[in-house]
């Protein structure tokens, strides 16, 4: 078994300092509450919740950050095609051979128009499938089934330099 070099190889994940600031805020602020009514016996609020109530809340904000923190998108390509892994939406790599594929290039994209953001999406108006996390660059795969995938990139220029050398831009 030969052990194939990988040309290209990416992994993002999400670095939207908004996100983070709602995120981080909301959790810090349901578990400051939480800690104050629990431990401190001060009501949290006018019309405050049950204790049960603020804590299934202070989960639900600290397991949604948790995740967040986890989410990754890797790619790598190889001569013989494509691989990428949407963390923890694929445990495993999904590969995408170059023979499958009609056409494979780097295009820059409208997230919000086209695939309603971002994430593990399905495009508006047929566009097919979509992975990314931040930006408005991708690698566009069409295959010869005539569906698509979008993948996110930050490194387009290195993409493109790769699909040249591999003869497929």
């Amino acid at each position: 078994m030969t052990i194939e070099k990988k040309l290209f190889s990416e992994t993002q994940k999400f670095n939207q300092w908004w996100l983070w600031v709602i995120l981080i805020g909301f959790c810090a602020y349901f578990l400051w509450g939480a800690y104050k009514q629990l431990f401190q016996g001060i009501a949290f609020g006018d019309n405050p919740m049950s204790n049960e109530g603020l804590l299934i809340t202070s989960f639900i904000f600290a397991a949604i950050l948790l995740f967040f923190l986890n989410v990754k998108l890797e790619t790598y390509i190889q001569s013989n095609g494509v691989y990428v892994r949407f963390f923890p939406f694929h445990f495993t790599f999904q590969y995408y051979s170059f023979e499958e594929l009609n056409k494979v290039y780097v295009r820059k994209y409208a997230p919000l128009w086209e695939y309603g953001g971002w994430g593990l999406r399905y495009g508006m108006f047929g566009r097919g499938k979509a992975f990314n996390v931040s930006g408005n660059q991708g690698l566009q795969l069409e295959f010869k089934d005539g569906s698509n995938l979008l993948i996110g990139t930050q490194k387009p220029i290195e993409i493109a330099e790769v699909l040249t050398l591999l003869g497929k831009s």
